[in-house]
């Protein structure tokens, strides 16, 4: 069973996705948007924006699920907590599209490297149905956000 300050928390981090593409699918929620707030907050530049910041976050995640490894995994371990955030550095740019699309194909990567800590038995039990859930909610919104950007 997820622990509920995992799932609410998780689930929490899904509503800045959700309100970029609010902002895609309503002209006045996006005009208020960019005269509260900016443009920045809004359609393609908040998907892109924090989907790069949670997909590096996740690397310190792993980093720490690493740290509880034996010798070998840890080598191992360390070297695959590193590419997501380093996916951010070099891939995640070029315009809304290519970014998103990065960030697309970022976010099921990882899950396949969450999957191989949860193998070592480095990631709780929870972790995959947790990641799971939270991956298809990303995606789908980054999907989204593609084709209505």
């Amino acid at each position: 069973m997820i622990p509920r300050p995992a799932l609410a928390l998780g689930l929490a981090g899904l509503l800045p996705f959700a309100f970029g593409l609010a902002t895609l699918l309503s002209p006045s929620l996006r005009e208020l948007t960019e005269g509260l707030i900016g443009p920045r907050f809004t359609g393609p530049y908040v998907l892109v924006a924090y989907g790069s910041v949670i997909l590096s976050f996740m690397s310190g995640v792993l980093w720490g699920f690493a740290a509880r490894g034996t010798h070998e995994q840890r080598w191992s371990g360390y070297a695959l907590s590193v590419i997501p955030a380093l996916w951010v550095f070099f891939m995640v740019g070029g315009g809304p599209s290519q970014a998103l699309g990065a960030l697309i194909i970022g976010f099921l990567g990882l899950l396949r490297i969450d999957g191989q800590f949860r193998l070592w038995g480095l990631a709780p039990p929870w972790w995959m149905p947790l990641r799971l859930m939270l991956t298809a909610g990303v995606v789908l919104s980054l999907v989204l956000g593609l084709a209505l950007g």
